[in-house]
């Protein structure tokens, strides 16, 4: 089954993976703007997220091997490949285990190392949207705000609303699934994965995903890592402070 993505520009083939929750329609903006400069961009939704397929099975190794079909099917090859969160630990494995497809690589704000779950109060808030009663983004946000108090984090969660049919509201990630295998997104890199080519770790400077202590466990997998902090953003780094991140990325592919 093949991977559900948005593609936009001409240039050298450069993917972005979403993080847990999330689709390819969240890095629209920054898709764009990266396309303008040369490079076409694919924006995937990874297995049970977005408008890509609904599976039981959930895990980093399936993540990646999606992404290889992906890429055979597009032919792609001297990928720039770029991962956020959950999407970023997908984008380590890949390079680990397909070197030769991936010229350079970015994480967004996560390390290799083991995540605890910590996904409860939001998982909990949306397997509360009852669609039988719930008509509008409003209602559905209400009901959210009770277990969620960040509205941004809402707005991202919300994203994920759209009309099954005329007048039926749904959520386009496979809840029950995501909530089954929530510890998969916590998963660390194995142990002797590595990867040589060129690497960028960004990380907010509000977020604590990426501590000064990940730094050894960083340059054990990525030798070549280097690790650049975006100031005044938490974990949504390209969300909430989008001019530097953006610039951050194309310093790196241009270099």
């Amino acid at each position: 089954m093949n991977l559900h993505s948005n593609i936009i520009g001409k240039g050298q083939p450069f993917i972005i993976l979403h993080g847990f929750l999330g689709m390819g329609d969240n890095w629209k903006t920054l898709g764009k703007k990266f396309a303008e400069v040369g490079f076409e961009i694919h924006l995937v939704d990874q297995r049970n997220h977005g408008r890509s397929f609904h599976a039981d099975d959930f895990s980093y190794e399936l993540m990646a091997e999606d992404l290889k079909h992906y890429c055979d099917i597009h032919n792609l090859e001297d990928v720039i490949l770029l991962g956020h969160s959950m999407g970023g630990k997908t984008a380590m494995l890949f390079a680990t285990e397909y070197p030769k497809l991936v010229s350079k690589l970015m994480v967004a704000d996560i390390s290799p190392r083991f995540y605890p779950i910590h996904h409860d109060a939001i998982l909990e808030g949306l397997s509360q949207l009852n669609f039988d009663e719930i008509s509008s983004r409003g209602d559905a946000d209400e009901v959210l705000s009770r277990y969620v108090s960040e509205e941004g984090t809402r707005m991202f969660l919300l994203k994920n609303l759209y009309w099954v049919e005329k007048g039926q509201l749904g959520l386009r990630m496979n809840l029950d699934v995501l909530k089954e295998n929530v510890s998969e997104v916590g998963e660390a890199l194995p142990k002797h994965s590595k990867f040589d080519n060129p690497t960028l770790f960004l990380r907010g400077d509000k977020s604590e995903y990426v501590m000064p202590s990940d730094e050894g466990l960083i340059k054990l997998h990525f030798p070549t890592a280097r690790i650049e902090t975006i100031s005044n953003a938490g974990h949504w780094l390209h969300a909430e402070n989008p001019d530097a991140f953006y610039q951050a990325v194309i310093n790196f592919i241009t270099d």
